[in-house]
């Protein structure tokens, strides 16, 4: 199978709650320096690439950002995801015993969602190494179609105060307003057009997709990229002929999320009407023909069992698809909740167990409270999560990336680094150039990293 590069980058919501009534609760601002303050190391803006080979960050609208290192395995990516929230789990508990010493008494809360109760966004975007050959038109048009119906498995699912608690599939459908766009902020597009591939930028290019959610199920996880993936290969092999284009794919991404039946038909260019599980079926059968002349490899084949298996339920009864998709989960969740405690489905309490359920400190959050009573699928161990918080990929550039972020902490040496570069300051005078992410081994590399 050819190789790719993958990386989700995943804006993280954040708040500080007092233990105690009367005290004054501290501002959003103050509670992300406390959460940098451990890794920065005296820097003046939080921004820092980690051991691990990720990338953690203030990002604008000051909220903490964690940008998985470059993987090339839909698995070890999982890992590099889930290993973020721990990483900022554990931040949050050291940042909570700083503030007690400072005389502060509070409790962080971390959520990995993309709306919180308030309104406010905050995304989930994903990031593809791709040929350069690939024209953007090319990518646009077969993607599009995918992008606006994959919700169907990879929503997180969300409640809509505005809609009287009614339930929708996807967080950030509702944030979409056009096709195509450069911005991630204002104009959010299901397809983005920022070109920064971090890489030999006349082989490659990043596709940079910014429409999907943030996902607690690692299951959900692995399908959404691993999918993308199988769709990214067959684009790049000219193999997708029929056209999927939608008729109005803004309006369509919309009434497929407020549609938990997954029934609802939405109208293509020529006329035929479908549902979009329907129109996952179309993708994933011409994904079975154009893979009856590839190599079989066992991600490839997972994906395609996984991806069968789900739409099958969908088809269905969605419901039943409570061990492995997101917003299924969540809606089980919640209406046991409702149904106990005899509730409205626009209750504040309700909302609340909506946003708990993203919370990543394992002793808050909802989500690993099921995966503790083994509720829902795995697909990592946690001896993996627990080595990606420490370690890099070994196949990928960020192996000697984080290799030289460990000796610079080590050695108390100031270093610079990003995606595409390693360098040191004085006495040293050194740096050293990869455009390659692919590529884990560099004897230049190497030699400036024991030069420490």
């Amino acid at each position: 199978m050819k190789r790719r590069i993958f990386g989700i980058e995943t804006e993280y919501g954040i708040i500080c709650t007092p233990k105690h009534p009367n005290s004054k609760p501290m501002s959003i601002q103050n509670t992300v320096m406390y959460l940098f303050r451990e890794i920065i190391h005296g820097r003046m803006y939080p921004d820092v690439f980690l051991e691990n080979g990720a990338r953690f960050y203030q990002d604008i609208g000051c909220h903490p950002e964690y940008a998985t290192p470059e993987c090339d395995d839909v698995i070890d990516l999982v890992a590099h995801d889930k290993a973020g929230e721990r990483i900022l789990a554990q931040l949050a508990r050291s940042a909570e015993r700083r503030m007690k010493s400072d005389g502060f008494d509070g409790v962080i809360s971390v959520f990995k969602n993309n709306t919180d109760t308030p309104g406010n966004t905050f995304g989930c975007h994903e990031n593809y190494l791709m040929d350069r050959r690939v024209t953007f038109r090319q990518l646009a048009s077969k993607l599009i179609p995918f992008f606006v119906t994959r919700q169907v498995f990879s929503g997180a699912g969300k409640i809509k105060l505005e809609k009287d608690g009614r339930y929708s599939i996807s967080q950030r459908a509702q944030h979409i307003r056009e096709e195509i766009s450069i911005a991630t902020t204002t104009a959010r597009g299901i397809i983005n057009t920022r070109d920064e591939p971090h890489a030999d930028r006349e082989k490659y290019r990043r596709l940079h997709v910014i429409v999907g959610d943030s996902n607690m199920s690692e299951f959900t996880n692995f399908l959404k990229i691993a999918t993308t993936n199988i769709i990214l290969r067959m684009i790049e092999d000219g193999f997708i002929e029929q056209s999927f284009n939608l008729k109005n794919a803004v309006r369509a991404i919309q009434q497929i999320s407020d549609d938990i039946t997954c029934t609802r038909k939405i109208e293509l260019e020529n006329g035929k009407r479908l549902s979009a599980v329907e129109l996952q079926w179309e993708y994933f059968y011409t994904a079975k023909r154009y893979l009856e002349q590839e190599e079989s490899d066992f991600i490839t084949d997972q994906t395609m069992e996984y991806w069968q298996y789900v739409l099958q339920y969908l088809s269905d009864d969605p419901m039943q698809l409570d061990r492995e998709l997101d917003w299924v989960i969540k809606k089980k969740l919640i209406d046991k909740y409702v149904k106990t405690r005899n509730l409205n489905w626009d209750s504040a309490k309700v909302a609340m167990l909506d946003l708990q359920y993203h919370n990543v400190r394992t002793d808050q959050g909802l989500y690993y409270k099921l995966e503790r009573e083994s509720l829902v699928h795995r697909i990592c161990k946690d001896k993996n999560i627990e080595r990606a918080m420490r370690f890099p990929p070994e196949t990928t550039r960020a192996k000697f990336r984080g290799r030289f972020v460990q000796l610079c902490n080590e050695k108390k040496i100031t270093c610079g680094v990003n995606w595409s570069y390693i360098q040191l300051y004085e006495p040293y005078q050194k740096l050293f150039l990869s455009t390659d992410p692919l590529q884990a081994e560099y004897e230049e590399a190497s030699k400036m990293i024991y030069s420490i």
